[in-house]
């Protein structure tokens, strides 16, 4: 980029770094020129940015992954003290949910007390057991509709940093209306509101983190959010234990920690340079710019302006850069609608094995509460490994592994799966070890993908749509995550065939994966037209320089 920046007639070749005014001395850079050569590429104003952004990460996970505890079905019941029904005593000896089903309401209860879960208060036992999956796959379908909603929020009219805030006072508001649900119902239809609000944060937190770094950091950065969300799913079992006892207490705690993040801490997020851009409004972007570099011990030029291709000037070329970047539209553009679709039909099965492994931690022969630890813990060399293996390899090469490596080991969990036979109790005491092993790292290797999957979807396509398009891209997430529940609910009485569907579609992902191009070190465009111009001379050139 710099030799770009210095030699301008060679920088066009790739994306405009500099450009020439005929009738002024302004120094007329991109963004990313201005980034890499006067605020630097990951100064200590961005790592304030990106760690103020990426807390938001916190409350996306336990928002989403609270259902693990609040709707899982308990282990044990008992007979009531004043029960003498042979029946009742005879069918708690089994230690099997499923013996509660012949017994008669009032002869047994649970012994994590009757508003320990939702399935737990509301019965959703026997022939109502599908319906404690409802409200998780609602909250997924909630994030669908609302990813579409706040991306396109975020790219149109509102912006990256005002959608991430709208998204954290209705996420507050929502979590705090489900503690008071007086059915199942209503408490489902609080978890798809819910779903919808949090859908913000993800799609825009890491656009707007890795907005404002250089181009070899927007791989590491993306990962830190990465880093809060597991931190959000560790806190959730430390939260989630006092609480067992209802898990209303649960949702009311949870509630609190966005509504005060945004009252504290949020107003000292800056908006994306790049969008201000991208809107017109060169001047708010160049302040923000300005902000940073300062606050990184340097200084911009007094006669630098942005190369703005939203911003018309003296017609001709930039008039057309302008409308080009106001009516582009993602889908009526043949390659960026291909390349859309591949990436949806690739996060479709990382979202429904993502989030299906941690749903279905419950159907693991262990405590409920350190199984969740486990896989929280999974999520740190995740993070890890990831971002030493973004900066190493391709991200296409990288997801597709990941995505190969999370199906094998969800297949290998089928055979340390426990029969279905013999007390249940017992087998919980003893565990499988070898399965709580491969199913740790089989997740690990999902959240790799999933990881990289978000960076990857930002690199593949330009400003004007790139929150849309990661809207889009989680929007296939959460479908996946969506159907996701059910499974589970299905794996309570056959964990195989879960494992088995998980392992399936993962490999499926990791090779539908191979028909993305790579975008390691690629620059960020501004313009579907402009990115389909580049790398399209950037293909030639690489199709000559094999042939010499």
């Amino acid at each position: 980029m710099e030799e770009a920046a210095q030699n301008p007639g060679h920088g066009n070749k790739q994306f405009p770094e500099r450009v020439a005014s005929p009738t002024a001395r302004n120094l007329e850079l991109t963004v990313e020129a201005v980034v890499e050569e006067y605020v630097g590429s990951f100064g200590w104003s961005q790592f304030l940015h990106v760690l103020l952004v990426s807390i938001v990460w916190v409350f996306d996970s336990q928002n989403t992954l609270v259902t693990i505890f609040s709707d899982a079905q308990p282990k044990s019941w008992r007979c009531i003290n004043n029960s003498s029904s042979s029946l009742c005593m005879s069918s708690s000896s089994r230690g099997d949910v499923s013996s509660v089903c012949g017994l008669k309401p009032g002869t047994w209860e649970w012994v994590g007390g009757h508003e320990s879960s939702i399935v737990a208060e509301w019965g959703l036992v026997c022939d109502r057991r599908f319906l404690a999956a409802v409200p998780a796959s609602l909250f997924f379908i909630g994030s669908l509709l609302g990813s579409a909603i706040f991306g396109h929020l975020a790219d149109a009219s509102l912006g990256r940093k005002r959608t991430v805030l709208l998204s954290c006072i209705l996420s507050s508001a929502t979590a705090f209306l489900t503690s008071l649900s007086p059915n199942i119902w209503i408490y489902a239809l609080l978890r798809f509101a819910n779903g919808f609000s949090r859908s913000g944060i993800g799609i825009c937190c890491i656009v707007l983190a890795t907005e404002v770094v250089g181009r070899k950091w927007r791989g590491p950065v993306s990962q830190y959010g990465f880093f809060f969300f597991t931190a959000g799913f560790f806190s959730l079992p430390l939260i989630a234990y006092p609480t067992r006892k209802n898990w209303r207490n649960l949702y009311r705690i949870i509630s609190l920690l966005p509504l005060s993040y945004s009252v504290l801490s949020f107003p000292f997020v800056s908006e994306s340079p790049r969008w201000l851009l991208v809107r017109g409004r060169s001047k708010e972007a160049l302040d923000v710019l300005r902000k940073f570099a300062r606050r990184n011990g340097k200084t911009l030029p007094e006669n630098l302006c942005l190369a703005n291709p939203s911003d018309p000037k003296e017609g001709g070329e930039n008039e057309a850069l302008t409308k080009t970047c106001t009516n582009e539209s993602l889908w009526r553009t043949k390659w960026a609608a291909k390349r859309m679709i591949t990436v949806m039909i690739a996060g479709f099965g990382v979202g429904f094995v993502y989030y299906g492994v941690q749903l279905n931690a419950e159907n693991l022969n262990f405590n409920l509460y350190f199984s969740v630890g486990i896989n929280a813990l999974m999520e740190i060399p995740a993070i890890v490994f990831g971002t030493i293996l973004l900066g190493l390899t391709s991200r296409r090469l990288l997801f597709s592994l990941s995505a190969f490596l999370a199906g094998i080991s969800c297949l290998l969990c089928i055979i340390f799966a426990h029969g279905r036979h013999g007390n249940k109790a017992e087998k919980s005491r003893d565990g499988s070890w070898a399965q709580l092993i491969i199913e740790g790292i089989g997740f690990m290797a999902a959240s790799i993908a999933y990881d990289v999957l978000y960076i990857y979807c930002v690199e593949l396509f330009p400003t004007n749509v790139r929150n849309f398009a990661l809207s889009q891209s989680r929007l296939s997430l959460m479908l996946g995550a969506s159907i996701a529940p059910l499974l589970v609910a299905a794996g309570r009485l056959s964990p195989s065939l879960s494992f088995l569907v998980f392992g399936i579609l993962s490999i499926f992902s990791g090779v539908v994966s191979l028909w993305l191009p790579e975008t390691k070190n690629a620059p960020l465009y501004d313009s579907l037209k402009q990115q389909e111009e580049e790398e399209k001379h950037r293909a030639v050139g690489q199709s000559n320089h094999i042939q010499a």
